[in-house]
């Protein structure tokens, strides 16, 4: 079986884990934490950066760390990860919907101003698969109406919208370094931003809220979303290489595209569009209706001839979860629907060989033959 994600540590990983162990500094005081974050944000040009346990906790830090509470509503696309509509939804705020764009699979940002409303206090971006959402407009809106933005640029490691690093939007930025990004740290995730007061209140959510002068007397409850100095270590070790990792997933991307381009049934990814060239966090394939199946078949159907395959993210307004608590009563976004019926990805780890996506190729030509 081809995996559908595999990483790849062969850089200093080995050296600077061994450092950890041999320093013991294994826990999250040590000086790898402190060398990860300032190379984050110079990576995306941040004043700040802030190490946390996971990407869906840098989601919830972050609207915490904004003030965002009940009654507020933010704004967010139907098509992504849960994480996103989570922390909204625990911190007691509103998530605002808006449909995909069917081209991008980006939240389509013609949309947004209509959802604008007189609670609404912040939007959350989330890149999705390889390509930006478009920045410019949101910002526009943004500062027009006076909220605040989040972008998740979870899957944009050394991605940049219309020039700019993927991370350096909105008052706070998050990170996922979770085994199938560009960077990973096997768990992890990062806060970014350009705010002294807001990676301020970020640390102190990250460290059960202790503070000075009695370390265990708290005036709020925090989290402990400390991450540690080895997988620090292990993040810096990646970042070394970012710009390998974005050009090695390039090439793959465009060595599916020119086998699979002219496959009948099949809707490729866009090699790039308006704001930047696609890095192809996942290699996502989107059945066209002529295709008289679903994903869920066609992935069943690679599983068959060795390929493992992942689907498309549900859409929010379709979650058991959320439906439950009453939210998106009666709404429809007929392109996240149809994404997360037809849509899945094929392997595209890192570690990913060039045999490997030739013999991908072959089984999918294979199914849609």
């Amino acid at each position: 079986m081809i995996p559908v994600n595999e990483p790849l540590l062969d850089g200093n990983e080995k050296k600077y884990l061994l450092e950890c162990i041999e320093t013991g500094w294994i826990s999250s005081e040590g000086p790898f934490i402190r060398r990860f974050e300032e190379a984050m944000a110079a990576r995306v040009g941040r004043r700040h950066a802030i190490a946390v346990s996971n990407g869906s906790m840098a989601l919830d830090a972050a609207v915490a760390a904004l003030g965002l509470g009940p009654g507020d509503e933010v704004i967010m696309p139907a098509f992504t990860i849960i994480s996103c509509a989570a922390a909204i939804v625990r911190a007691g705020a509103v998530p605002v919907l808006v449909d995909a764009d069917p081209a991008t699979w980006n939240m389509d940002v013609g949309q947004v101003k209509s959802r604008i409303g007189p609670r609404t206090r912040a939007i959350m971006v989330v890149h999705i698969y390889g390509l930006p959402t478009d920045m410019a407009p949101i910002e526009v809106l943004a500062a027009r109406h006076g909220l605040k933005v989040i972008e998740d640029a979870a899957e944009m490691h050394g991605q940049t919208c219309r020039g700019r690093p993927c991370g350096s939007f909105g008052e706070l930025s998050t990170f996922s370094f979770y085994p199938n990004k560009h960077v990973t740290t096997g768990e992890g995730g990062m806060i970014l931003t350009d705010s002294d007061e807001l990676a301020v209140r970020c640390r102190s959510l990250r460290n059960l809220c202790f503070k000075p002068p009695r370390r265990f007397v708290h005036d709020e409850l925090g989290w402990n979303l400390r991450m540690t100095n080895m997988q620090a270590a292990i993040g810096v070790a990646q970042l070394e290489r970012l710009d390998e990792f974005v050009a090695r997933k390039r090439a793959m991307g465009a060595r599916y595209t020119d086998a699979l381009s002219g496959t009948a049934g099949l809707r490729l990814p866009l090699r790039r569009d308006d704001t930047a060239e696609n890095i192809y966090w996942v290699y996502g394939i989107v059945l066209e209706d002529s295709v008289p199946f679903d994903a869920d078949e066609a992935m069943r159907r690679l599983a068959e001839r060795g390929v493992d395959c992942r689907p498309f993210f549900w859409p929010m307004h379709e979650q058991p979860v959320l439906r439950r608590m009453g939210l998106f009563e009666g709404e429809r976004y007929p392109v996240a629907e149809r994404l997360a019926r037809r849509g899945f990805y094929v392997p595209s780890g890192m570690a990913l060989t060039p045999a490997q996506i030739d013999a991908v190729v072959a089984a999918v030509r294979n199914v849609f033959a």
